[in-house]
């Protein structure tokens, strides 16, 4: 059985397919659309993961949710270790940082900035505070970036993968013209093969 990726349109699921390029491992993908008035995904998805959520992957009836489980799963079943630093040492818990970054801090601030933009004015009493918050998250990208080009090491990790969104999304709304380092990083992640080529199969890309 090939491993299914339920794949939402224009959402962090693209990330997932890009681990699995550089994994070289065979997949399918399931496509689901947003809504085009909503952008909400659809409820197809509910019949998937119990909060409609995306992405959803299959592993020969193996479910798992949740972007860093996912890639921590992928990495440890199917051959990624070249993608996680050795376990005990320094780099492992700027690893483990890295992984939860993505999710736990970088993508609050990141929400809040899109959910209260349909609210127009009577957002305007947060947009200061989301405004220092999407700042505070991108320069801290932006500052911890190492001479490599990447997070964590000499070469590319999992935790790349992860931070790959919230990175894309910061050049895409306009906060990276004054982050060299994270504009390169971004640049430097769309010109792999393996992007690319999970781009193609992924479909449009609002990020890319």
């Amino acid at each position: 059985m090939t491993l299914k990726v339920h794949h939402l349109n224009n959402s962090r699921s693209q990330r997932i397919l890009w681990l699995l390029e550089e994994l070289g491992v065979d997949y399918e993908i399931v496509h689901h659309q947003r809504d085009a008035v909503t952008n909400l995904a659809p409820p197809e998805l509910l019949a998937v993961h119990p909060l409609g959520k995306s992405p959803v992957i299959d592993d020969n009836g193996q479910i798992v949710y949740e972007s860093a489980a996912i890639v921590e799963y992928l990495c440890e079943r199917h051959g990624g270790g070249h993608l996680v630093p050795e376990r005990g040492t320094d780099d492992h818990i700027r690893y483990l940082e890295w992984i939860h970054f993505a999710e736990g801090s970088a993508m609050t601030p990141m929400l809040l900035n899109l959910y209260t933009a349909r609210l127009g004015d009577a957002a305007a009493p947060l947009r200061p505070r989301i405004d220092q918050q999407l700042e505070s998250h991108f320069r801290y990208i932006e500052d911890r970036l190492l001479p490599s080009g990447w997070l964590v090491g000499d070469s590319m990790t999992g935790a790349d993968i992860m931070v790959s969104f919230p990175a894309e999304a910061a050049v895409k709304m306009g906060w990276a013209g004054d982050k060299p380092k994270l504009t390169a990083y971004v640049e430097k992640i769309h010109a792999l093969p393996t992007w690319k080529t999970a781009l193609e199969k992924g479909g449009p890309y609002a990020y890319a």
